[in-house]
């Protein structure tokens, strides 16, 4: 694959992949969020009957698009190292591939379509481009306290929804809409309510796995309930002292979260960009 492009070719497509310091590098990022987002949004859409018999092409139409997108986007990722196999056995390298298959895989299995769902993983990007970290740095300021206070919140806020999304997606593939789970949103409804601890019982799991699961929602509720605000603000205020805002990936292992001077790769010596 490196004979494919020059050296250089191949260093300005890893800047613009891998980085978010560029205009180009964050104007890629943010229309990657933006087709997953979309992509979210047309699973969901596509498991209510009524939307799914009167837009389901259309739906499917947008699935394949953007399918093809995360295919070629898969691949130039590949290209843009070198040594393509520290991203193809990351963690995003292996959330990138599970969030492009199921669609290939739904041809020959049609119920496997719905872990397209997985795709919301993606989106912990966010973090990278927008530099969240800087708002949980310490501070002593009203202004600076505002802001970390806001950003713990959305990051609370963004972790529950996805694990809502994904838990929702397996109740739904578990359940089904023979015992009342008879769309993904619904399915999400039902555990967030679970996850809150709020239980109006309008929805109820049948069968053994959908009971286990439920068992573990409802545990993972009294978890997040149950830890103190006090610890929590603490225990990010003292891993957050010394904050590198550095979006740098090495083009070489694909090592991140290099400190802000750094010239060199901390995991292989390579140059950074």
């Amino acid at each position: 694959m490196k004979k494919l492009i020059t050296e250089e070719q191949r260093k300005k497509l890893h800047e613009i992949i891998y980085e978010a310091d560029t205009p180009a590098g964050k104007l890629f990022d943010i229309i990657l969020l933006s087709l997953i987002l979309i992509s979210i949004i047309a699973i969901m859409l596509e498991s209510i009957a009524s939307v799914q018999l009167k837009y389901g092409f259309i739906l499917a139409e947008i699935e394949w698009i953007i399918t093809a997108f995360f295919t070629l986007e898969y691949i130039a990722r590949i290209i843009a190292v070198r040594e393509p196999r520290h991203y193809i056995f990351s963690f995003y390298g292996i959330i990138d591939l599970l969030a492009t298959i199921p669609k290939y895989i739904g041809l020959l299995f049609p119920g496997f379509g719905f872990l397209l769902a997985i795709r919301a993983i993606r989106l912990l990007r966010v973090f990278r481009i927008l530099k969240l970290i800087k708002f949980v740095g310490a501070g002593n300021n009203l202004a600076i306290a505002l802001k970390k206070s806001r950003a713990k919140i959305f990051v609370f806020l963004f972790t529950v929804m996805v694990l809502s999304i994904i838990l929702g997606t397996l109740m739904y593939m578990i359940e089904g809409p023979e015992n009342g789970f008879t769309s993904i949103p619904k399915s999400v409804y039902w555990t967030i309510v679970t996850l809150t601890t709020v239980g109006f019982g309008d929805i109820t799991p049948h069968t053994p796995l959908g009971q286990l699961l439920s068992v573990v929602i409802m545990v993972l509720g009294y978890g997040i309930i149950a830890v103190p605000t006090g610890i929590v603000t603490s225990e990010l205020a003292n891993q957050n002292k010394d904050v590198h805002l550095n979006t740098q990936s090495c083009p070489n292992c694909g090592a991140s979260n290099h400190k802000d001077n750094a010239e060199f790769c901390y995991n292989c010596g390579t140059r950074l960009h």
